[in-house]
C-alpha cells in the first residue's frame, strides 16, 4: 500500500487526517467542519477541507478498509421472535464464530428466503 503524502500543505498531516475523519464518520458539510477547526484556533477554509476530503479521502478509506478485521468463514443463523408496533416480527442475523453479528434481517413473515437475502444469493 503506498504511503500517502502530505507534503507541500500548509497543514500538518494530523489536521488533514482529522478533517477527513470528522467529515466521513458525522454526518458533517465541509462547512460545520470549518467550524469546528475555527473554534479550536485552526484556520482553515472550506474550500480546503473540501479539497483534502477529495484528495485524501479515498486513501484513508483504503487504509481502514484493509486493517479491519474479515470476519471468519464459519458463521450460523440465528433467528428470535419480536414484537415491533404489536406484530410478531421473524429477525434473522448471521452470526460467525466468534459472536459478531454479520448481517440482520427483519421479516414479517417467516420463509425460505430469509437465508439467500443474509447470504447476498437473493
Amino acid at each position: 500500500m503506498k504511503k500517502i503524502s502530505y507534503s507541500r500543505h500548509r497543514f500538518p498531516a494530523a489536521v488533514i487526517h482529522r478533517a477527513v475523519w470528522l467529515y466521513f464518520r458525522f454526518p458533517l458539510s465541509f462547512r460545520d467542519v470549518e467550524e469546528m477547526f475555527t473554534e479550536r484556533g485552526i484556520d482553515a477554509s472550506y474550500g480546503t477541507i473540501r479539497r483534502w476530503i477529495l484528495k485524501f479521502g479515498p486513501a484513508i478509506a483504503t487504509r481502514v478498509r484493509s486493517r479491519r478485521v474479515q470476519p471468519s468463514g464459519t458463521w450460523h443463523l440465528d433467528k428470535v421472535f419480536v414484537r415491533i408496533g404489536g406484530k410478531r416480527t421473524y429477525l434473522w442475523r448471521a452470526v460467525d464464530d466468534e459472536g459478531e453479528v454479520l448481517v440482520v434481517l427483519a421479516q414479517s413473515r417467516r420463509n425460505k428466503r430469509a437465508a439467500p437475502k443474509l447470504c447476498g444469493n437473493s
